[in-house]
């Protein structure tokens, strides 16, 4: 593509943002995350697969031994899950990133509220911040993307937009994200 149609195409889009509803914008994202959620996991059913299809293949070589892959069982994916949650020690890196985010998108950020929790059943810590954020509309969803590209066990939960006036180019939203975060081995929950 040509330079100046990217930058058309980049302007279009600013306006649309711009002129779009924060509802609509706050869909668009959620179906975007449920997106990125669904392609994350897609590759790994396909590597399973893939597994039985090279299995296959090998099996019908000639002289080959008989020997066919077991089907992936509920452990297999548990394992896959629990691998990509990030690890509990390093939450605090996490929180530093997400303010080292905010300042590189030229956003005001002021003190957070924080919450832990673990979740018996799935095995799983959680870390909720909350953060109060002021800048223009574009920034804090640069931040916002730029959080879940950076922090890929994260999620957000909610963004919410309030302005005191029409014209003012200052927003004030808040973010909360989730961090869905594993203990290593022998580490206590």
């Amino acid at each position: 593509m040509k330079r100046s149609t990217i930058k058309a195409a980049w302007l279009r889009l600013q306006i649309a943002l711009a002129n779009a509803s924060p509802v609509a914008i706050g869909a668009l994202l959620l179906c975007t995350c449920a997106a990125a959620a669904i392609a994350w996991l897609v590759p790994a059913r396909a590597l399973v697969e893939q597994e039985r299809v090279l299995a296959r293949r090998v099996a019908a070589l000639p002289g080959a031994p008989v020997r066919v892959a077991p089907p992936a069982t509920d452990d297999y994916h548990l394992a896959l899950f629990h691998g990509a949650l990030g690890e509990r020690r390093y939450t605090g890196q996490q929180v530093k990133t997400l303010f080292a985010l905010a300042e590189k998108s030229g956003l005001v950020l002021r003190q957070g509220e924080y919450k832990a929790a673990y979740d018996r059943n799935a095995r799983l810590h959680t870390y909720q911040v909350s953060l109060p954020v002021k800048g223009s509309y574009g920034a804090i969803w640069q931040f916002a993307l730029g959080a879940l590209r950076a922090i890929p066990f994260a999620s957000l939960d909610e963004i919410s937009f309030r302005r005191d006036t029409i014209g003012e180019a200052q927003v004030e939203a808040r973010l909360r994200l989730t961090l869905y975060l594993g203990e290593r081995p022998g580490e206590a929950p």
